[in-house]
């Protein structure tokens, strides 16, 4: 992808993307935004919270919502390649399937074997490598078998899918003064600041949640520039190598700062959501975590939205955490 300018994406053009999410033949849900005061979650503060259900989307997690206008803007029927640890691999699967494209998912070592085999069986071929050398391996099938990479969060199209998430926030909440969006490469957290900031919430504070051991975005914001890391947490979804250029560009525009969470915290979010019968994996639940350890400054008696980003989580995997 070559470089975007933060200015090309405008509110027209996220509203576009919003409706092609809307009209999608992937059948993208309009997932619910339920009161927290509903919900048997302990109360935390007396400002007015509401839950984004995005774990209740198909295919388990918000990336069907890029990947719904990614696919919408290529060619159908081509050989696409990408990199993912598992949600937005499971959505690019998904499309894949439904277009006839082929597809391959290069995936880190380190994520469940479960979910590459979620992904295989959509047709879709998996190769597991090191973190580190994720983007060779994507480079190689570029290059030696003439795949186009379809880029898992640094890529304007998806960026402008994730959008629609921020767009149906403010159908239930016209100005909310506070939205708080789990952060990987920054894909969802840049879509969703674009579409509430564009839409005249100037006031509304909007924060990124990182894992600690995966702190892309929070370092590029210290830098001043992208920057990647070697990075670790039980968050797999939220631990990219590399912060996205054009996801940087945005939340350095738009979003207020970004808090960090540790793997304890988010393993205890992941527990305490369960019980109250919500199923959220580790990357879904750093929003809530960071809520909940008190990351997020004056929420008292304002009207703050969390979302929880994905529920693709098996059995095995939650019978590790803690009761």
């Amino acid at each position: 992808m070559g470089e975007v300018s933060a200015d090309s994406i405008t509110v027209e053009m996220l509203r576009e993307a919003h409706e092609t999410v809307r009209r999608s033949p992937l059948n993208v849900i309009q997932t619910p935004m339920i009161p927290w005061s509903q919900t048997t979650l302990p109360l935390i503060t007396s400002g007015d919270i509401h839950i984004k259900l995005e774990n209740m989307q198909r295919t388990g997690s918000f990336k069907i919502r890029g990947v719904a206008n990614q696919f919408a803007r290529r060619l159908k029927g081509g050989n696409f390649v990408t990199m993912s640890a598992g949600n937005y691999g499971k959505s690019f699967a998904y499309a894949c399937k439904h277009y006839r494209s082929k597809g391959k998912v290069v995936m880190p070592e380190n994520a469940p074997i479960s979910r590459s085999l979620l992904i295989q069986s959509l047709g879709v071929e998996v190769e597991r490598v090191p973190t580190p050398r994720l983007m060779d391996v994507v480079n190689r099938c570029v290059q030696e078998d003439n795949m186009t990479f379809m880029h898992s969060y640094d890529d304007p199209d998806l960026i402008a899918g994730h959008a629609s998430l921020g767009f149906e926030i403010l159908e239930v909440i016209a100005h909310p003064d506070v939205v708080v969006v789990c952060c990987g490469g920054g894909g969802l957290l840049a879509g969703v600041a674009a579409a509430i900031k564009l839409s005249g919430c100037e006031n509304t504070r909007i924060y990124g949640v990182e894992p600690e051991g995966a702190c892309t975005m929070y370092k590029s914001f210290i830098e001043k520039k992208p920057v990647g890391m070697d990075a670790k947490s039980v968050a797999s979804g939220l631990a990219p190598p590399f912060a996205g250029v054009l996801p940087y560009k945005l939340c350095q525009r738009y979003v207020e700062d970004i808090v960090l969470v540790t793997d304890e915290e988010i393993k205890s979010a992941v527990s305490t959501l369960y019980k109250a019968g919500l199923v959220v994996e580790p990357s879904g639940t750093a929003a809530f975590a960071a809520v909940i350890n008190n990351r997020i400054p004056d929420i008292s008696d304002k009207n703050v939205v969390v979302i929880l980003s994905g529920g693709n989580i098996g059995k095995d995997e939650l019978s590790s955490f803690p009761d």
